[in-house]
C-alpha cells in the first residue's frame, strides 16, 4: 500500500511540474511577443515621425 501512494504521489508531482514548464514557457512566448510587438510599433513611430520632420522641413 505504501508503495503505490509513493507512486501516485510521484506521478501527481510529475503532472504539476509539467503544468508549470507549460505556463511558463506560455509566459516566456508572451512576454516575447509583447516585447517584439512593442519595438515593431516603436520603430514605426520613429519612421513615420521621421517622414513628417522631412515633408515639414523640421530640422531637429
Amino acid at each position: 500500500m505504501r508503495t503505490c501512494i509513493f507512486r501516485i504521489a510521484l506521478l501527481l508531482c510529475s503532472l504539476s511540474l509539467n503544468a508549470c514548464t507549460v505556463i511558463a514557457i506560455a509566459d516566456v512566448a508572451v512576454s516575447t511577443t509583447v516585447k517584439l510587438g512593442g519595438a515593431v510599433v516603436g520603430t514605426a513611430i520613429d519612421v513615420t515621425k521621421a517622414g513628417i520632420d522631412v515633408a515639414t522641413g523640421s530640422n531637429k
